[in-house]
């Protein structure tokens, strides 16, 4: 299988040593003649220098290149975003997709895509920072912030970075079966299947502050009344307008509803809280606003597809804590990713 890894100077090293791995990694356990045939492809054949210094070997252009790839990816990079990417290149991955079996992206290389069209009226995903600016710049496409990685039809996208790896253990999986692409999983020591979307890594909630000063007073608000049952008029009267000038300013410069913008200030503080102490989940809810333990651990399934409980896990800060002891769901984590005996 002939496969098409496109990078741009200041790609993202990990966007493309990632897959390369997943590939090298199935190859060793594949016979010689249904290996995958990896190949990086460039604007033309030199060395491309990543965004962390890294130097990459490009063995030819896309122009130069004459060869049909079933499957083509396109490395992202983080100031990709901001290119428009040179007409040849995009007239080469529309004619490379039509003849592929499949094609796609990791990261924010699915602005390419958007580029050349190839993303219009599919769902697709990229890293959480530059969702909304791919759902602005491409409307059609229909844009799924909080996914790991995403198939429509013979469009694959990925979220950030490492994502990569979980997109391409999918197709060798696909290629090869699920017992392959465990195997390559367990030697990159990575999960076959991440819990949970990408939003649990993004930062704490934003939206619009810096755009409108009575969102950032809002924002503000509902920290300092987080335990408060809030209401809309409660939020209008702290900002010192009308119901209906507030719901109309809401909606422009938050992009949720009020409702919603609560009940995510009230995550964003469990999590920091479950980051930084370790107070029963509980004692955690009641702090945060919400009802009940159970609540909270519903809204954080829905939100960030994992309980507080895992989120603790996961994420909980050890820098001054004391030495770590193992517990049972540290050795169960440690039994999937090592082989048998």
């Amino acid at each position: 299988m002939k496969v098409a890894i496109v990078i741009f100077e200041g790609a993202q090293a990990l966007d493309v040593a990632g897959p390369l791995d997943v590939f090298a990694e199935a190859n060793a356990n594949l016979p010689e003649h249904q290996r995958y045939e990896v190949s990086l492809v460039g604007s033309k054949a030199g060395t491309v220098t990543c965004s962390n210094g890294m130097q990459l070997a490009v063995p030819y252009g896309y122009a130069d290149s004459v060869t049909q790839f079933d499957l083509v990816l396109v490395a992202g990079g983080p100031r990709l975003p901001d290119c428009n990417p040179p007409n040849e290149l995009l007239t080469w991955l529309q004619n490379q997709a039509r003849g592929a079996a499949r094609f796609g992206s990791v990261c924010n290389g699915a602005f390419v895509l958007g580029h050349a069209g190839l993303i219009d009226g599919k769902q697709v995903t990229t890293h959480w920072a530059d969702a909304r600016r791919l759902a602005d710049n491409f409307p059609l496409a229909r844009v799924q912030p909080d996914r790991i990685f995403i198939r429509d039809g013979r469009l694959f996208t990925s979220a950030g970075v490492t994502a990569g790896i979980d997109l391409c253990l999918s197709l060798v999986a696909e290629d090869w079966g699920h017992e392959m692409a465990v195997r390559v999983a367990k030697r990159l020591v990575v999960y076959i299947q991440r819990e949970g979307g990408q939003s649990q890594y993004s930062p704490y909630i934003g939206a619009g502050k810096e755009e409108n000063p009575i969102i950032g007073k809002v924002h503000r608000y509902v920290t300092e009344h987080i335990t408060d049952a809030l209401s809309i008029e409660q939020l209008a009267g702290a900002v010192s307008v009308s119901r209906r000038t507030f719901s109309r300013l809401f909606a422009k410069y938050a992009k949720v509803t009020p409702s919603a913008f609560v009940e995510q200030v009230r995550v964003d503080t469990a999590r920091k809280l479950l980051e930084d102490s370790d107070a029963p989940l509980k004692t955690v809810a009641f702090q945060c606003g919400f009802h009940s333990a159970t609540q909270m651990r519903t809204t954080f399934t829905r939100r960030l597809n994992v309980t507080p409980k895992q989120y603790r896990q996961r994420f909980r800060g050890t820098v001054s804590a004391p030495p770590r002891t193992y517990s049972g769901a540290d050795q169960h984590a440690a039994s999937q990713l090592s082989p048998q005996l």
